[in-house]
């Protein structure tokens, strides 16, 4: 069961781009980094934001078009699911109806002061992929 996906808008800036005049490559994963930390940012309650961070485990990109400067982006991003410590998300990056890129990655959430894997609960899943617990639970 995936999460609803999370829409993150994309500015190109002149220094993405390449000596062949489209976006380098390398930039589609710092996108894709920006996206997945703002979702984690806008659902995740705010202690769990304070006490975790992520890192990349692994990233799995398929490049479909190239990215110019004056294009308008977005990277949809959807948790796919929770393992332990680990979360794998898919990230499509679209320019209006066109592909752009698609990427799956894995991540790794770590405890943001002994930097050590930190589980993901219960209590925290149900944020991305159901009702968030009210107040009074």
């Amino acid at each position: 069961m995936s999460a609803k996906p999370f829409a993150f808008p994309i500015r190109i800036i002149p220094d993405d781009i390449d000596f062949m005049g489209h976006v380098n490559n390398a930039r589609y994963l710092s996108w894709v980094q920006d996206a997945v930390l703002a979702h984690w940012r806008k659902l995740a309650p705010a202690e769990a934001v304070a006490s975790r961070a992520w890192v990349a485990l692994k990233h799995e990109i398929t490049y479909r078009k190239p990215a110019f400067l004056d294009d308008e982006v977005v990277a949809r991003t959807v948790l796919e699911k929770i393992a332990g410590v680990r979360a794998f998300y898919t990230t499509i990056i679209t320019r209006g109806e066109d592909v752009l890129a698609e990427v799956r990655s894995a991540w790794c959430c770590i405890d943001a002061v002994t930097l050590r894997p930190a589980r993901i609960g219960e209590d925290i899943a149900r944020y991305f992929f159901g009702e968030a617990p009210s107040a009074s639970s």
